[in-house]
């Protein structure tokens, strides 16, 4: 670092004291609060998660409250954000910390790696920012500023680098505060060392960097190209007995784990969506589906896929359900929609039915 780590340290922090966003989570140092803050905002936009955590947080206000949550509960508050195995993993953790360590966080970043869904960064996030432990974070943010900082040419994704990263983000911090630091890093990635045309000459800590002093800032970091994500056509089975519709749950383990669903399956090559629909009643319900017509065609994208789904009215002649492709099935009217957590591809057809 070209002119002392002091100095970088000082223009950060002075930049962040001055400029750090209002956010609610900074306003403590409850480590229920930035646990939950550090689990919502992976993969999330602070913008859109923002609302999702003042909600949560009214609903479960606390660990114990979380802990003797159901998982559902927890789910259908989640409901909307996706990877919605950080929910699960938020409940389990809840009630290990509330059963196992007396309703209280582990300080040290070791322990707190021993808790369901708690990596690397979200220990070290939790450790610096509520207990003020001396320890470095890396996130996304984080290693496009270090890699502009110190002008690696080498791409980001790969894990020698990674591990380059994390000895840089140790090198880097301020041992004094830990957890401002950490914030403060984050921040100037997310609001000034942006990814594409970053703000060098509103930057706290432009003299300190290595890519801007060799005009490299817009072409830093690297990263390995990305594979084609793949598409997934699909049919979904609105199956109604009357005045109630079919709907499933999914196993709590694996993608979409705890979520209820309308039946549905990719289509193969080799049907239309009409067969589909019939083989899903008689190989995945073991009931006679009879097709109707088309509710909607809704397309969703996921972290490593995309689907479009075709969804149709059906109707089946009996309600009794023979299978096992859900933990559980249920007939349910449309004004009880509400008390289920569904996916979010499901949410952009439920109003139509």
């Amino acid at each position: 670092m070209r002119h002392g780590r002091t100095k970088f340290h000082a223009a950060l922090l002075q930049w962040y004291d001055a400029e750090a966003r209002d956010l609610p989570w900074r306003r403590t140092q409850d480590p229920y609060c930035i646990w939950l803050s550090e689990i919502m905002m992976q993969q999330t936009r602070i913008d859109q998660g923002t609302p999702y955590y003042e909600r949560f947080l009214k609903r479960f206000p606390d660990l114990q409250t979380l802990a003797q949550a159901t998982e559902e509960a927890v789910l259908k508050q989640w409901e909307g954000l996706g990877y919605y195995s950080r929910a699960r993993n938020l409940y389990r953790t809840a009630q290990i910390l509330t059963d196992q360590y007396h309703g209280r966080f582990p300080e040290s970043p070791e322990a707190l790696q021993l808790l369901p869904g708690i990596g690397k960064y979200t220990a070290g996030a939790i450790a610096s920012i509520a207990f003020g432990v001396p320890v470095p974070v890396l996130d996304g943010n984080i290693k496009r500023v270090l890699a502009r900082l110190y002008a690696l040419v080498e791409s980001i994704d790969l894990p020698a680098t990674d591990k380059r990263l994390w000895e840089l983000a140790a090198a880097t911090l301020n041992v004094k505060r830990p957890g401002d630091h950490n914030q403060a890093m984050m921040e100037l990635g997310a609001r000034v060392c942006i990814p594409a045309g970053p703000l060098c000459f509103s930057c706290p800590v432009q003299r300190h960097c290595r890519a801007f002093s060799a005009s490299l800032q817009d072409t830093l970091p690297h990263r390995t190209p990305k594979k084609v994500v793949p598409h997934h056509e699909m049919v979904v089975a609105v199956i109604a007995n009357q005045d109630a519709y079919l709907i499933g749950k999914r196993p709590s383990q694996g993608f979409l784990g705890g979520l209820w669903e309308f039946p549905g399956d990719r289509i193969q090559k080799t049907e239309g969506c009409e067969d589909a629909l019939r083989r899903i009643g008689e190989e995945m319900l073991r009931l006679k589906v009879v097709p109707g017509g088309l509710v909607a065609v809704v397309r969703h994208a996921y972290t490593h896929f995309k689907v479009t789904l075709h969804v149709y009215r059906c109707t089946a002649v009996k309600r009794r359900i023979c299978s096992d492709a859900h933990t559980e099935y249920r007939w349910v009217t449309p004004d009880s929609f509400d008390q289920y957590p569904f996916p979010a591809g499901h949410h952009k057809f439920l109003k139509l039915l």
